[in-house]
């Protein structure tokens, strides 16, 4: 009898449990609307145009003219952006590049070489620009983006797509605004209706995290428990067996 009030209890916490111990950037906070973490998408696409080239980045840098004057490692790994912002180059040495969108480091960058150069041509492009893709998908981990953008489901679908115990109407967002705040936004991807298009847009750095399934939670939450058929099965066995002796 302590087993079956064991696999009840479980079963109720489970059930009417608000926070999961598996479920991570959960809050207190209860949503009325998912709709209220919608981004306009005017303001949301040009944020993704105007990614802006931050500390640690890795860019390459190609002078179409000239293009020897930047070592061939550097433009296989990429030039760093350092802890100050700036990077070195030949010629011209430190530029601050920090907080630059792509065009306008080239902008600056052939404004720089315009000094030693004739007419100089630049190319800059970041080279590091990624999501991440956490939870129940079948390859977590980070995606690189060879373009200027990309949706949530192609994202999902470089990870391996959903696993079986994937909560499919409550996928999360986490992005940052250009005030280096962190937004978060859910996703119903099992009602095309409530889908915007806006919204399913990442940008670099952005982290999709899909939540487990309440069937997960509640296998990993009665691992090693006997499930409720089981002891119903163990607690009438000497029963049955007694009725089969006496006949």
């Amino acid at each position: 009898m302590k087993r079956v009030f064991l696999v009840i209890l479980v079963l109720f916490m489970v059930g009417c449990t608000h926070n999961s111990k598996l479920r991570l950037f959960q809050s207190d906070k209860k949503v009325a609307n998912k709709s209220t973490y919608q981004v306009k998408t005017s303001t949301y696409n040009r944020a993704i145009i105007d990614y802006r080239i931050l500390k640690n980045d890795r860019l390459s840098i190609v002078i179409y003219q000239h293009p020897d004057l930047i070592p061939q490692y550097l433009q296989q790994r990429g030039v760093l952006v350092d802890s100050s912002g700036s990077v070195s180059l030949p010629l011209v040495g430190r530029v601050h590049l920090a907080g630059l969108t792509q065009t306008q480091a080239t902008k600056k960058l052939e404004k720089s070489y315009a000094r030693y150069l004739k007419k100089p041509a630049l190319n800059v492009e970041v080279l590091n620009k990624r999501v991440y893709v956490l939870g129940e998908v079948n390859k977590p981990g980070p995606i690189t983006l060879d373009k200027e953008q990309m949706n949530i489901l192609e994202a999902i679908s470089f990870a391996g797509g959903l696993s079986d115990d994937a909560l499919r109407d409550d996928v999360i967002v986490i992005s940052n605004n250009s005030y280096g705040q962190m937004q978060l936004r859910h996703l119903d991807l099992t009602n095309f209706s409530k889908l915007v298009a806006s919204n399913m847009i990442l940008k670099p750095n952005d982290i999709v995290y899909i939540q487990p399934s309440s069937a997960k939670e509640f296998d990993i939450a009665t691992k090693g428990t006997p499930m409720p058929f089981d002891i119903l099965n163990r607690i009438t066995a000497p029963f049955v067996s007694i009725k089969t002796i006496t006949q």
